[in-house]
């Protein structure tokens, strides 16, 4: 059976996007698996055994710069094949558009169940799943649904080798986020990595651009000692995050692939709350600020009364509570 797997992006929501694939694949061995990606995330689709080709798109630049060769490129792609069926795991217009050029019958989510209600309208077969599930089982039980089998009860499997035994125990900083709002503030990473160094761990700071570089180095530069890692593509980064025997994230990305390489982590929610879309899998600690306008879901902080850092709302967030839950995810994993 030939499937097309359509989820774009983020890079969060691609990477949970890769247990219901392991899903289907158990339930149907015979599967063939196409994946249409953002190409800047076309590495995560293929790190997954079971994912034969990867289609990548450009559908976030070519809003702003159009490229009528490569729209005409993706299209010949994605109908140089029929597939059985196509699997719109996005729920979105931009989603749909493909899934209507692709050759083959759609399924997606329902009206009520998906975040852009009148792409669905584009579906032959729709499925209702809960809001109030999580994101990583919302894609498991509309796979389970469009392709015929039970929902599986066991953990989720993203489908990736685990992360070996560092040497030695190192804590990895993760500290961008794209929202001003989900980015914990600089001094409380700084101390976070002097309490690690001072416990005799590895303290370590990934960067991705010159932006989070010159941030890293203001955090490394009032913690001596802190090591930088430079992670500008997601191959470096996954080899970055594998090193670690812990990490301490953000709302990001990076914080979903250290949850599907099995490295515990700690991530802190200000502007944000992980019900729904926190990092998913063993060993994975979620800070909620406690404020009274968190969550606001809005990416720049509002907020104009006094406030000891800012966001304000992290201030509930001290690097003692982080560092309490780092110590003791590494107690658990005997370090």
């Amino acid at each position: 059976m030939k499937l097309l797997v359509i989820k774009t992006s983020s890079l969060g929501d691609v990477l949970q996007t890769l247990p219901a694939v392991s899903d289907a694949c158990r339930a149907q061995p015979d599967l063939e698996i196409d994946w249409a990606v953002e190409s800047i995330f076309a590495q995560v689709p293929a790190w997954h055994p079971r994912v034969a080709k990867v289609i990548p798109v450009n559908i976030r630049r070519w809003r702003r710069h159009p490229d009528l060769g490569e729209m005409a490129g993706l299209i010949r792609q994605l109908r140089t094949r029929r597939y059985d069926l196509i699997i719109d795991a996005q729920g979105l217009m931009k989603s749909a558009l493909l899934g209507l050029i692709a050759k083959g019958p759609v399924a997606g989510l329902s009206y009520a169940s998906a975040r852009e209600g009148m792409a669905t309208l584009t579906y032959g077969r729709r499925f209702p799943v809960s809001w109030d599930m999580h994101a990583v089982e919302r894609v498991r039980m509309l796979f389970a649904s469009a392709l015929g089998y039970d929902l599986p009860t066991g953990p989720a499997d993203y489908g990736l080798p685990p992360a070996p035994r560092p040497a030695r125990p190192r804590l990895v900083m993760l500290h961008g986020a794209t929202w001003a709002t989900k980015r914990w503030p600089e001094e409380y990473w700084s101390e976070l990595a002097r309490r690690a160094l001072g416990a005799g761990l590895e303290a370590a700071v990934r960067w991705h651009d010159e932006e989070e570089r010159a941030s890293a180095e203001r955090i490394a530069g009032a913690a001596p000692g802190t090591i930088l890692l430079p992670a500008q593509n997601l191959q470096a980064l996954r080899e970055v995050i594998a090193g670690a025997s812990v990490v301490a994230a953000n709302d990001s990305g990076p914080a979903h692939l250290a949850a599907a390489l099995g490295v515990p982590g700690v991530t802190v929610y200000g502007s944000t709350r992980p019900a729904h879309n926190g990092t998913y899998g063993a060993g994975q600690v979620h800070l909620a600020a406690a404020f009274p306008c968190s969550p606001c879901r809005s990416r720049t902080c509002l907020y104009q009364g006094p406030a000891a850092v800012k966001p304000a709302c992290y201030g509930s967030l001290p690097p003692g509570r982080l560092w309490d839950e780092v110590a003791k995810l590494l107690s658990d994993k005997g370090r």
